[in-house]
């Protein structure tokens, strides 16, 4: 017959390391705001420089100053919504 017996470590009761897993959770969803407002200030820079005329200096300022509002404006977020 088969065994039964469960071999993971959930199934036998291991300790979870809970305060790494917080640590690489806020790790993450920093990570994920910032290349969000990276992509979207690049992208807004683009279209302003591309199509607007805006030119290669009038385009990094743009990037830079919506890269550092974003940032002030998301800098409290909260990790998670409940």
């Amino acid at each position: 017959m088969a065994d039964q017996t469960p071999t993971g470590p959930l199934e036998l009761g291991a300790k979870m390391e809970y305060a790494e897993h917080e640590k690489t959770y806020r790790l993450f969803v920093q990570l994920a705001k910032w290349s969000t407002i990276v992509c979207v200030a690049l992208l807004a820079a683009m279209a302003f420089g591309f199509f607007a005329g805006g030119g290669f200096f009038s385009s990094l300022l743009l990037f830079i100053i919506l890269v550092g509002g974003g940032g002030y404006v998301l800098r409290d977020m909260p990790a998670h919504i409940t």
